[in-house]
């Protein structure tokens, strides 16, 4: 299995929030690559591959997962997780904007985005 990034993902309720969210993390070299209304994420330049997401709300799923891991082959993945009897909380699906995904609660409680890019 292959790990090609993690991505923390941040809740911003209040829409001041969102703002001065994005203004903070540019204050710390990252900047906007993404931004769907309801999530944006935010990378550095020089390593494209560090990035955090703001999250205002989830559109497609039950939550706002707390980390994002992409990996190399999303399904092998799913098999693995769903095998060891972790709770799935969203079933892998293709989504619109290039990624096919699914979601599992972590032994912690934490909601983890698992994903795979569309080639």
């Amino acid at each position: 299995m292959t790990v090609r990034r993690i991505v923390p993902n941040i809740h911003v309720e209040a829409e001041e929030l969102w703002n001065t969210s994005r203004d903070f993390y540019g204050l710390l070299g990252f900047e906007e690559v993404m931004d769907m209304g309801w999530v944006t994420t935010l990378a550095s330049p020089a390593n494209p591959t560090a990035q955090i997401s703001l999250f205002t709300e989830e559109r497609t799923a039950p939550v706002v997962p707390d980390l994002s891991v992409e990996v190399e082959d999303v399904d092998a993945v799913y098999a693995r997780v769903a095998a060891s009897g972790a709770e799935i909380v969203r079933e892998p699906r293709d989504e619109e904007w290039g990624v096919r995904r699914f979601f599992v609660r972590a032994p912690d409680g934490r909601v983890i985005n698992v994903l795979t890019h569309h080639s």
